[in-house]
């Protein structure tokens, strides 16, 4: 086992569904000690992402726990075999463990969905854009610290330009699209950026205009993050008092159904495209 200062997210998950299987399979830590040939401390310790487990031991454990899902067992086999610090590890003393959570949740994610009101996707944001957003947040922050955040998020927009880029689904509200961060000209360079993007094979954009009216999840920031099993899919919120994490069957399911349904609010890809660069031309 390999002990850092710092939990990830990722290997808090490994652990919380190391901790699944366990209870699935109903054995205490106690019981599951004497099974696997590991300390209830051991357990308990990779079960609250304290240490990691080798791919190894995961595939023993899983087969101790009679998990008879292959595919879940490679996908829990993937998340201990990556050891490498990512580039987002840099920011550790600058950022908070949320921020970093979601670089590191973006850059193993097999594909992205996105769901915005009030805001531009992160991902799609230009660092025109994202400068200003930074500077009118809850929190004040310095001029070295928006600098901070801007860089950070361009970093993060890397997997949709790398060689096998991420395929990225977005849902944009028109309220999002009018919002004059910045002014005309850092609008318009935002509105041609986000019709751009849109061109790309593994980016989707779709507006829900205001005609639409109410629809499903209104007010909501949400990412979905799909892993190489639907059991290991994560739903990343974004809240005022913080980020949230969600991983559980049924939370997953509806964030889902809500995604979908509100995919069905919105417009067509290309009336999409046609609808921003609309806005584009009367900034």
């Amino acid at each position: 086992m390999v002990s850092r200062p710092a939990p990830t997210a990722r290997r808090q998950r490994l652990g919380a569904e190391l901790r699944r299987l366990r209870e699935r399979a109903g054995l205490s830590a106690t019981e599951a000690s004497r099974i696997v040939g590991a300390s209830q401390a051991q357990i308990s310790n990779v079960e609250v992402g304290r240490f990691g487990a080798s791919p190894e031991r995961v595939r023993a454990w899983a087969r101790h726990y009679d998990c008879g899902d292959a595919a879940l067992v490679e996908g829990l086999v993937a998340l201990a075999a990556e050891r490498r610090r990512g580039w987002w590890e840099e920011y550790r003393q600058v950022l908070s463990a949320a921020h970093l959570d979601l670089a590191e949740l973006e850059h193993h994610a097999v594909s992205l969905r996105a769901a915005c009101t009030a805001h531009i996707p992160g991902l799609l944001q230009t660092a025109e854009h994202a400068r200003e957003v930074f500077r009118h947040g809850i929190t004040e922050l310095s001029p070295p610290e928006v600098e901070h955040r801007v860089a950070y998020r361009v970093r993060r927009q890397a997997i949709l330009y790398r060689d096998n880029p991420t395929p990225y689904r977005a849902i944009v509200h028109e309220a999002a699209l009018r919002m004059k961060f910045g002014g005309p000209e850092v609008t318009r360079h935002q509105l041609e950026h986000i019709a751009a993007m849109s061109e790309h094979d593994h980016v989707t954009v779709l507006v829900i205009p205001f005609d639409a009216g109410a629809y499903p999840g209104s007010g909501q920031s949400i990412c979905y993050a799909r892993g190489p099993v639907t059991q290991l899919d994560t739903v990343h919120l974004d809240q005022a008092h913080g980020a949230v994490m969600l991983d559980t069957e049924d939370r997953l399911a509806q964030y889902r159904m809500l995604l979908d349904r509100m995919e069905s609010a919105a417009l067509g890809e290309k009336e999409s495209r046609d609808f921003v660069r609309e806005i584009a031309r009367d900034v």
